[in-house]
């Protein structure tokens, strides 16, 4: 047997009720790391909030970590006690954006009695789970946990941005601190690769088990078998690889919703006609709920041509998008901001394309008022709509656009229906690899960013994120 303790440990990025109790549930403690007076030790009052009953900031942190570390025990067997260390700190953070959280694998183990595959890293707490006997030091935690102790509370650090508190799942506008425990504790229980997945190298040459399930959708090899130059390129293929354990892909069709496309043709359409990969919004109709097709028309409200609809829209712009599909970029204000301003213009639905390169992402937020919906596509491919659109008329631009469902795919899975996992065109360390894809929908727990929809739920039919832990052992 050999074990390794990591240096490094799983990002999360800025953008219930338990189950049943197993007979041989598990047992998870959390070791306070943090020093008198801050963190979880931090005395500054605070009124009880959604069921925690905590009197002082820190106490509350604590009872939110425990209520959320049950949860998962509520889900897992193991006959020895999980550990993590955790501790709030100040981490990454500015007025902009902030890093909520990290947590990963304190140690990981190979070689011990009962190892399912020989030769292969598993996360301490798995590995003593499956040895049935301590592997790693008592005094040692298992998994380690770190959050931002910054988040709200500073006018450098997201200013009125704080993590909600109260265990009832009501966080509003908040980053709900229980949900942001589920996904953190999860990294640590093992939903994570210990290969590198900037440079595909292994750690000591030897696999994590999970990458005994991630499979190149290329070259349909699991990420074991493959090159350190294989797995670089495949963790930078956009839909390049799925998840193909069983427990996850039986799941899949129960979980994932159709997959939604928006479909661009008419006499204007030109060279853009065609389908588009699409972004669902956790505010307003889904895609599908009602029809959607009807003219495109862009916003244009700024002297570069871009149109962030952050105010009421003029004359002009609301006369364009009356009874039409509003275009807007990305930018400057909240989503539900954009949708409320185009929908009081007259629009039935709104297409945000991104203004930075990357993969398909969803539109957060929430607001019962916006009753018009809205979906978000690519930098590339917005920019490739405003090109069809040079040609509009004020009212008329001979491009339709068309949000429909596909009932052949779902949302989030490859053709195959496994899940897909979240590999952007450019690596971004600690999100790569190790967390589900932005395309699904719901969206999961375990996507690289805390979505405001998410409920306290880790199971099918809501999640996939317990199949998942149950494939590499659990």
């Amino acid at each position: 047997m050999s074990i390794a303790r990591l240096a490094t440990i799983a990002l999360l990025g800025l953008a219930l009720l338990a189950g049943v109790r197993d007979l041989h549930a598990a047992t998870i403690v959390i070791v306070n790391q943090n020093a008198p007076g801050v963190g979880f030790n931090d005395p500054t009052p605070a009124a009880p909030v959604g069921d925690n009953p905590g009197t002082t900031l820190g106490e509350q942190r604590l009872l939110a970590f425990q209520y959320a570390a049950d949860i998962w025990a509520s889900h897992l067997a193991s006959d020895e006690t999980i550990r993590i260390g955790a501790a709030f700190l100040p981490l990454s953070c500015d007025a902009s954006g902030a890093v909520l959280g990290a947590a990963g694998a304190n140690y990981v183990v190979y070689d011990f009695p009962a190892a399912p595959i020989g030769g292969t890293w598993y996360p301490a707490a798995l590995a003593e789970k499956l040895a049935s006997t301590a592997l790693i030091p008592a005094t040692e935690p298992h998994i380690i946990a770190r959050f931002n102790s910054r988040l709200g509370l500073f006018p450098d650090c997201v200013p009125g941005l704080t993590f909600y508190l109260g265990l009832d799942n009501q966080a509003g506008d908040g980053i709900d601190l229980v949900t942001t425990l589920l996904h953190e504790i999860a990294h640590g229980l093992g939903f994570q690769t210990f290969t590198d997945d900037a440079t595909g190298e292994q750690l000591q040459g030897r696999p994590s088990i999970w990458d005994f399930y991630l499979v190149d959708n290329a070259r349909e090899r699991v990420w074991a078998q493959m090159t350190d130059a294989e797995r670089v390129a495949s963790g930078i293929a956009w839909r390049g690889l799925s998840w193909n354990g069983a427990h996850v892909t039986a799941a899949v069709p129960v979980v994932l919703d159709p997959a939604s496309l928006l479909r661009i043709d008419g006499a204007g359409a030109g060279s853009a006609a065609g389908d588009y990969a699409i972004g669902a919004a956790t505010f307003g109709p889904s895609v599908g709920s009602r029809p959607v097709s009807a003219q495109l028309m862009p916003v244009v409200d700024q002297a570069n041509g871009a149109g962030l609809a952050c105010t009421p829209l003029d004359t002009l712009n609301t006369l364009a998008v009356r009874g039409n599909v509003a275009l807007v970029d990305r930018g400057t204000c909240d989503f539900v901001v954009k949708a409320r301003n185009v929908q009081a213009a007259g629009a039935i639905a709104m297409i945000v394309a991104d203004n930075v390169s990357g993969e398909v992402a969803g539109l957060p937020g929430t607001d019962p008022e916006v009753a018009i919906t809205s979906v978000r596509i690519t930098r590339a491919d917005g920019l490739a709509l405003k090109a069809a659109l040079q040609g509009r008329s004020r009212t008329r631009s001979g491009v339709v656009a068309r949000l429909v469902l596909d009932p052949e795919q779902l949302a989030g899975a490859d053709r195959r229906k496994r899940v897909l996992m979240y590999t952007p065109r450019v690596n971004a360390p600690g999100s790569s690899v190790s967390h589900f894809t932005t395309e699904a929908t719901p969206n999961l727990l375990m996507e690289p960013s805390i979505n405001s929809d998410l409920r306290h739920v880790v199971t099918p039919p809501r999640d996939l994120t317990l199949p998942l832990l149950r494939d590499i052992g659990w």
